[in-house]
């Protein structure tokens, strides 16, 4: 499904559910350590998709080997993702943490984009987007700034 009423909605709900992970997570980082937020995380993760996974497609793994061996280093980037998120919200905060991992991301994507780099599609970074990221990054400076 590809038109953009839905794609909002689905977005808007990923966003949501980004910023309640961070903030549970900061919680459970400060409670009981980085490591053991992230097995939390992880661990309940893991279990729900893969019973879905089970439930509603049986489990069918076989087509892994068509998929690009450095795109398998996607589970160790969410735990990389996920430990710093629970290690930076509580002594960050949640606005700050968040705002930084966001600014650095689009940079990230922007430079992955721009050379086509890991499969991405190249799209070059015109001056348009340079001025977004000018922009982005007064916006992180008028967050973090204390």
């Amino acid at each position: 499904m590809n038109n953009l009423p839905f794609l909002l909605m689905v977005v808007s709900i990923g966003g949501v559910a980004v910023a309640l992970q961070a903030q549970f997570m900061g919680l459970m980082d400060h409670n009981i350590g980085t490591l053991e937020s992230v097995f939390i995380t992880y661990g309940s993760g893991g279990l729900l998709i893969g019973l879905t996974m089970l439930l509603l497609r049986g489990g069918n793994l076989s087509a892994w080997q068509n998929v690009p061996r450095y795109a398998l280093l996607a589970g160790i980037m969410g735990l990389i993702i996920v430990g710093t998120i629970g290690y930076t919200v509580p002594r960050l905060g949640l606005v700050s943490s968040m705002t930084l991992i966001v600014a650095v991301q689009f940079m990230a994507a922007a430079v992955l984009d721009h050379f086509g780099l890991l499969g991405a599609t190249l799209r070059p970074l015109d001056w348009a987007r340079g001025l977004g990221m000018a922009v982005v990054l007064l916006g992180v400076w008028l967050i973090v700034r204390q």
